[in-house]
């Protein structure tokens, strides 16, 4: 489905969006109308599914990280239906993982800092039915994070 241009044009891509199609020309080598056309190929078969601003946590006061394992009560398609529709109004979560092992989900929390994430457990998530239990970990470092697929 990729040829190796478009793999070079996605790797451009992920890593300033911003760039102009005539940037990207130049650094493919090819025309501005060919650069445009293969982005429009790639949005309109999903490859491409937005452009985002990426923020730096520290600048708006959201630095404290924690992840969180939840097990439901019961796992049922009732519960999981519901947990799942709760969690996707909870703006602190910024990804929920349906997961196997030990425990059903794991969600990544970006807040202001402990006391946040308190008040967030507390009057949040644990208030969502059918949570069995939780086990949160805290961000000591944060080694690599990234958003770029490597194709």
């Amino acid at each position: 489905m990729l040829d190796e241009i478009d793999k070079r044009l996605l790797k451009l891509l992920q890593t300033d969006s911003k760039q102009t199609n005539k940037a990207l020309s130049h650094e493919l080598g090819l025309s501005v109308t060919a650069i445009y056309e293969r982005i429009k190929k790639l949005e309109n078969n999903k490859v491409i599914g937005k452009y985002v601003a990426l923020i730096n946590k520290k600048k708006v006061e959201k630095a404290f990280v924690a992840f969180c394992h939840v097990k439901l009560v019961q796992h049922s398609q009732d519960y999981v239906i519901k947990f799942e529709q709760e969690v996707r109004k909870l703006d602190e979560i910024l990804e929920c993982y349906h997961i196997s092992g030990d425990y059903d989900y794991l969600i990544k929390v970006l807040v202001k800092d402990m006391e946040a994430f308190r008040d967030f457990m507390v009057k949040k998530l644990t208030k969502i039915d059918h949570i069995g239990s939780t086990h949160s970990m805290f961000v000591i470092n944060e080694v690599k994070h990234t958003t770029a697929i490597t194709l």
